[in-house]
């Protein structure tokens, strides 16, 4: 067992029996109490934030956890398959896990594969991501204000606005933190 205090950004620990990651942490001290922990927890079996107080006499347990990079393959109605590139070992992923990231999953990219107790729980989304426009109408240039842009779709079916000159076949680079357009590549 150890303390609240050791809690820290990225770490999975067991809170009520399932395994939780820890999003944000912050310490707090009162001017004569006894000090405590913040903590907001992402449940990983069922997804749900949540924010909890920690006091700094409690223990709390921390999960064995790995990650690995795994190179994203393909999915089907089963789940999402990643391949370690040193073993050539085919992991598969549940739907259920991916769901809320699979218009950034794009094959042959590299992704961070979470494992608690040796088992997949989490796939961590780079900062951003290569992927080819598939869908871009034409630009029609008028009287704008603005930066003008339009809808375009890309290879895994995600829908963003880019800029007028962005045409299909491009590459582009997508922020996945919010979908926006970054760049072409």
């Amino acid at each position: 067992m150890a303390s609240p205090t050791d809690i820290r950004k990225g770490r999975v620990m067991s809170y009520q029996g399932t395994p939780h990651l820890v999003l944000e942490m912050l310490h707090r001290t009162q001017g004569r109490g006894s000090g405590w922990v913040q903590a907001t927890l992402r449940n990983l079996k069922t997804g749900s934030s949540s924010t909890v107080k920690f006091r700094s006499s409690e223990n709390v347990e921390f999960m064995h956890t790995e990650v690995h990079k795994l190179e994203f393959s393909y999915a089907d109605t089963n789940g999402y398959f990643f391949m370690d590139l040193e073993t050539y070992d085919t992991i598969e992923i549940p739907t259920d896990i991916c769901n809320s990231i699979k218009e950034f999953l794009v094959p042959s990219n590299m992704y961070d594969i979470l494992y608690v107790d040796d088992k997949p729980t989490d796939v961590t989304l780079p900062t951003a991501v290569e992927m080819e426009i598939t869908e871009a109408p034409e630009g029609l240039r008028g009287d704008t204000a603005s930066a003008a842009t339009k809808a375009a779709t890309t290879e895994s079916g995600l829908v963003l606005q880019v800029p007028l000159f962005v045409k299909q076949g491009d590459r582009i680079k997508i922020n996945t933190s919010d979908k926006s357009y970054q760049g072409r590549v």
